[in-house]
């Protein structure tokens, strides 16, 4: 057994929150990586990359640290953060650092305050010696150490970041946070669905501030139920992988170059049971017509009360012709299952009002309830699938 799952292992045992998320990361041995470094694929997994060697050496306690450190900038979304320029980005891997290292006692302790490398001008190196906060900032996230760095500098008017960020040579950094060609909704769908199932099922047993952090990461000001149906439908997959002489083959000029194309394969549940207010069907058709409009490919929409009554493929102007069949009693089930089984879909979007039990979805789901729906199916869901995967129709 590798020391990566020797650490994995022993962290299962003592944060379950934790030990959730890393399972969800592929975890890829390489060289070209001095510890360990987080990224995204184009394709929206998370990788965490390990140089078994290098980590080998270390003793299991360090590794594990090593592991929280990288899985904590996911958890308080550091892939947000957009850099203004080099020079601001190496601001930024300081202050993402102090965030993450004051909740890792192992890596605490051998801990900089980010004021003593201002002063001195010197770095860590990730490996030795991490970045932590001023004595008497503790608690605080990036964004607050960010600002502050940047005002001590100014007050100094004669440190350079370059400085520091020289003694960072040969350290895994942050640059695959900043994956340029993946959007960043796509990111923060995928990560703040899987961190909310963690801590809606182990949050408990985090620490105070570092709680907080958590909560306001994943309870940002709720955005209006069609901007989040339109962001659900904008996190597409990877659909297929073509070459054209448009795009120049980065390795070999003389080739032609190769471009991805995203699909949005999703497909929508519409609960026609008798309790449905046919206003509210009539609303949620309208918001899914203009969905159609911008989406690449037709979209299956699925009818269902207590069985699936109707399949059809949904296109812009489907709704004038759309016959609506049901109003008995709803199980839902049937119909995520025929989504993900029989369409393949990579995301469902169930409108209803809850009437019924929570079905179980083995990918992305997205629950869109109407006004008179079942405040315990809302609350059901959204401890199984994070505070994001429910909105309500206004």
């Amino acid at each position: 057994m590798g020391a990566i799952e020797k650490a994995l292992l022993s962290l299962g045992k003592k944060s379950p929150f934790y030990y959730y998320l890393l399972l969800g990361i592929k975890m890829v041995p390489s060289k070209s990586v001095r510890n360990l470094k987080l990224a995204f694929s184009r394709e929206g997994d998370v990788i965490l990359y390990y140089n078994e060697e290098n980590v080998a050496k270390k003793p299991e306690r360090m590794v594990e640290a090593l592991l929280l450190h990288e899985v904590m900038h996911l958890v308080l979304q550091h892939f947000l953060l957009r850099p203004k320029d080099e020079r601001d980005k190496k601001i930024w891997d300081l202050a993402m650092d102090a965030a993450v290292n004051q909740y890792i006692p192992e890596l605490s302790a051998f801990g900089v305050p980010i004021d003593v490398l201002i002063r001195e001008g010197h770095g860590v190196d990730n490996d030795v010696l991490f970045a932590i906060p001023p004595d008497w900032m503790w608690g605080e996230n990036a964004e607050k150490y960010h600002d502050w760095m940047l005002e001590e500098m100014e007050k100094m008017g004669r440190f350079d970041v370059e400085v520091v960020a020289a003694f960072r040579e040969g350290v895994d950094d942050h640059s695959g946070l900043f994956e340029e060609d993946l959007p960043v909704e796509m990111i923060l769908e995928l990560t703040k669905e899987h961190v909310g199932k963690a801590f809606n099922l182990y949050g408990k047993d985090l620490p105070g501030n570092l709680k907080r952090e958590v909560l306001i990461a994943l309870e940002n000001p709720e955005l209006d139920w069609k901007t989040l149906l339109r962001r659900f439908f904008g996190v597409s997959v990877l659909g297929d992988r073509y070459s054209t002489p448009l795009r120049p083959n980065r390795r070999y000029d003389h080739l032609p170059g190769w471009r991805n194309e995203y699909l949005a394969r999703v497909s929508v549940v519409l609960d026609t049971s008798g309790s449905i207010v046919e206003e509210e069907i009539n609303r949620f058709l309208a918001e899914l017509e203009k969905i159609a409009r911008t989406v690449r490919e037709d979209i299956w929409l699925v009818q269902i009360d207590r069985d699936v009554t109707a399949v059809t493929r949904y296109k812009a102007g489907t709704w004038k012709r759309l016959e609506i069949f049901g109003g008995g009693g709803t199980d839902l089930q049937p119909a995520l299952d025929y989504t993900e089984r029989v369409l393949r879909s990579e995301g469902t979007v169930v409108f209803t009002d809850g009437h019924a039990d929570v079905p179980l979805a083995r990918r992305r789901v997205m629950f869109v309830l109407s006004k008179y729906h079942s405040e315990e199916f809302k609350e059901r869901a959204r401890k199984l699938y994070g505070r994001d995967a429910v909105v309500v129709l206004r």
